[in-house]
């Protein structure tokens, strides 16, 4: 199930929402990134990491995000980290007596009875100044910005130049704004911070969907731009993603779209925006 897409990283993706999962290799064994969302693929995964001879020694999660924090038992007991914000908000989810019903809202039918949460969301934050993962393998650069989801960051492994993006960049979802006080702005200074690095990345690993080339990291970059420049517009996005050019199975990222239109439209949020890019 593993799919190596550079020199010591390795993915594997989920079936039912291409989750994308990131491992790492290093000196003493692997570091593993958003773990998966069902059981089974889990335990494939912790089963493939085995015949490779490769525990795993650290894990991290991008965001708060039910399917960006989950674990299995058979992956081990390493230290399972986020950025000081994602931690902060996994702990006060969890310090509720109903958060595994609460967590449980979130999952799709379709796996709700296949996904584990037992281990959900137990995250060690991060120091804010922060800037690499503490573990023994290649340097893995924190890049954290307000897109999104509180604490999303992005990993860049520097001397592989792979970026993992989190919940962006993502040729299937279009860009999901964060509920904040201004969700335009937040989302386009996670880009510019992406956009930064871009140069020095030959693999994009986004969330979901599928992994790109040095060549369509800035073209993703760029789509992600104008598709949050409509929304702050109130123009009608011209999105691959979108409408009859939608992957199909994916159809429902429209209703996605609506939802975020209306939601901006009447807080006025597009209105407010100082128009930046």
């Amino acid at each position: 199930m593993l799919q190596q897409v550079a020199e010591g990283v390795l993915t594997h993706q989920s079936a039912l929402l291409q989750n994308n999962t990131a491992v790492v290799q290093g000196k003493g064994g692997v570091l593993v990134v958003d773990a998966g969302i069902t059981g089974d693929e889990m335990v494939c995964l912790a089963n493939d990491l085995r015949r490779l001879g490769q525990p795993v020694i650290a894990g991290f999660s991008t965001h708060p995000d039910w399917d960006h924090v989950l674990w299995h038992a058979e992956l081990g007991e390493a230290p399972r980290y986020g950025t000081a914000r994602c931690a902060a908000h996994m702990r006060e989810l969890l310090s509720h007596a109903d958060w595994k019903a609460r967590a449980a809202e979130g999952l799709p039918p379709e796996i709700a009875e296949e996904t584990p949460l037992d281990l959900f969301g137990l995250i060690t934050g991060l120091p804010a100044e922060a800037a690499r993962i503490p573990w023994d393998g290649p340097k893995v650069r924190i890049i954290e910005h307000p897109a999104h989801a509180p604490g999303h960051a992005a990993l860049l492994i520097e001397e592989r130049g792979v970026l993992v993006a989190g919940d962006m960049l993502s040729d299937v979802f279009i860009p999901m704004l964060d509920d904040t006080s201004d969700p335009i702005e937040d989302y386009l200074l996670g880009l510019r911070l992406l956009e930064e690095v871009a140069d020095g990345v030959d693999i994009l690993i986004p969330g979901h969907g599928s992994v790109a080339r040095a060549d369509q990291v800035r073209a993703r970059i760029n789509q992600d731009r104008a598709y949050v420049h409509a929304l702050r517009d109130a123009h009608d996005p011209s999105d691959p993603r979108l409408g009859p050019s939608a992957k199909p199975g994916w159809e429902w990222v429209n209703d996605i779209h609506e939802g975020q239109r209306r939601r901006l439209a009447q807080s006025g949020a597009g209105d407010e925006t100082s128009g930046g890019s």
